[in-house]
């Protein structure tokens, strides 16, 4: 049994989880959602901000940070805790999405990824070796390893190669991480299972990398284009072969009622820039669906976005002049959505850890989704 990971209860009418994740940086109370700071920020917001919404972990981004400021800039000053001004848990991300995200500007090899900045067009090169010097530099409290992403849709051998390729990077980025001392330290490593639309895959995937024993698996390779339901069943054919003993994280997603059913599907973890993205135009969610504030009949209502959501924007402020800042272009607009955002995805993570303790999740589960989805 993993003891920096404890389940402390779970759903009898589904997978879902109710854990605890210990951290060189605190506990992390699962199911979680984990706002996205991929430069050293969670854009429009400080780490006040971010701990008065109840905001447990935050991510970073290992290519980003490469490029600028330079992770031995950002170790020369303490590590990214202390030049970001954030004392809780950051988990970092190892580029491996930029593998996906930025295919035109990248070559691949057994090796690694030689990456053509998308800034400048300097290069960058990002092996095992790299990436896990890079997150020790900026004392990462967990660490991800280097992946593959395969695009969407796949041909299978396509597929099949960045499995194995992804597999042999998270071998060694695991033997880097005991060599250095990261693991020493107290910090944590996660596999990534990829396998696209392939449920073998998926299986093989995971199976091996929990031969692997990390100290939690991501799976990833999900959101990339593909519908809804697909993304789900690619979930539900990985999440059964990962140990239940260790945190299952979904990356990268996504939707509130696509975390509640992954929830559902036993996943512990989830990031997505989605609330934080869609703020600074103006929409915001609420347990009836998303808003746009931009929309005139906003005009002069008075309300706040959501009545008796208890964070700085929905105590203070109108929808009325949110609208107001918003359509003006006013850099407090965004910053004002965005708690307001991030809070509602966090606290519906308290809702969920909540219910799965008084063991009615599965119930509660398919109410709040149906009503979100089918406001009246």
């Amino acid at each position: 049994m993993a003891s920096h990971f404890q389940l402390l209860g779970a759903d009898a009418n589904s997978g879902a989880r109710r854990g605890r994740l210990s951290t060189l940086h605190g506990a992390v109370e699962t199911p979680a959602f984990l706002p996205v700071g991929t430069q050293g920020t969670v854009k429009a917001l400080t780490p006040v901000h971010l701990r008065e919404i109840g905001a447990q972990m935050i991510l970073g981004n290992t290519y980003h940070l490469s490029l600028r400021p330079g992770s031995s800039v950002i170790r020369g000053l303490g590590g990214l805790h202390a030049f970001m001004g954030w004392n809780g848990p950051i988990l970092t991300d190892s580029g491996g999405f930029q593998v996906f995200s930025l295919a035109k500007l990248r070559d691949i090899s057994d090796d690694g990824v030689a990456f053509q900045s998308h800034l400048d067009g300097a290069r960058l090169f990002l092996g095992p070796r790299e990436v896990m010097g890079v997150q020790s530099d900026l004392g990462s409290d967990i660490a991800m390893v280097l992946d593959e992403c395969p695009p969407w849709p796949v041909e299978r051998d396509a597929c099949a190669l960045a499995c194995a390729r992804s597999l042999g990077w998270a071998r060694r980025c695991k033997e880097i991480a005991a060599e250095n001392g990261f693991l020493a330290s107290g910090r944590h490593v996660f596999g990534i299972a990829q396998g696209s639309t392939y449920d073998d895959l998926r299986r093989e995937a995971a199976q091996a990398l929990a031969a692997l024993d990390f100290s939690g698996y991501a799976i990833g390779g999900v959101s990339v284009g593909e519908e809804e339901p697909e993304m789900l069943k690619q979930v539900a054919a990985t999440a059964p072969h990962l140990p239940a003993d260790r945190p299952r994280y979904v990356m990268g997603v996504g939707t509130p009622p696509q975390i509640l059913r992954m929830v559902a599907l036993g996943v512990d973890m989830f990031d997505c820039v989605l609330p934080s993205r869609v703020a600074r135009n103006g929409l915001a969610f609420t347990p009836g669906g998303p808003i746009n504030l931009r929309n005139e009949r906003f005009r002069c209502d008075a309300a706040p976005i959501v009545e008796g959501l208890d964070n700085y924007t929905c105590r203070s402020f109108s929808r009325a002049y949110l609208r107001h800042l918003i359509t003006a272009g006013e850099m407090l607009g965004g910053t004002l959505v965005t708690i307001h955002n991030l809070h509602f995805f966090l606290d519906l993570m308290a809702q969920a850890r909540a219910h799965i303790e008084a063991g009615d999740f599965s119930a509660w589960q398919r109410s709040w989704i149906g009503r979100y989805e089918n406001p009246r």
